[in-house]
């Protein structure tokens, strides 16, 4: 395998940080879990028979549409969090407003899935009883 780095790179010991491919795989696959919950998501509110408020809460309630809106909302969040993330390591250059900025990309990120997570726990918990 050929080695692309200067000489003056190779004496410094300079290259890849060794974690940009983990990230690059999670971010494909969670692009990928999007490309096949989205049209899911879409189709079974779609799908609703009135469309209502009511019709909705009964399908978030439901087993299915608890499953399907949690994966999406999951998976939505996760991919978010990976692409701002990249976003802010590429183009912010100050060591201690990237730092800042990667801290609240993930509580927030962290912040809507626990909303998300609560407010479908919830829904569901009326409907159960």
């Amino acid at each position: 395998m050929s080695d692309f780095r200067t000489p003056l790179a190779r004496a410094r010991g300079l290259g890849a940080a060794k974690s940009g491919v983990g990230h690059f795989i999670a971010q494909r696959v969670s692009a990928i879990a999007l490309l096949i919950l989205i049209p899911i998501f879409l189709w079974s509110v779609v799908a609703l028979p009135s469309g209502g408020y009511e019709a909705a809460r009964a399908w978030i309630g439901s087993p299915l549409g608890a499953l399907v809106m949690l994966l999406t909302l999951s998976a939505a969040f996760y991919h978010m969090r990976l692409g701002l993330q990249v976003v802010v390591e590429d183009y912010i250059h100050k060591p201690m407003t990237k730092h800042v900025l990667l801290i609240a990309n993930t509580l927030v990120a962290a912040g809507l899935w626990i909303a998300a997570l609560y407010a479908v726990i919830s829904i569901a918990a009326r409907a159960a009883a």
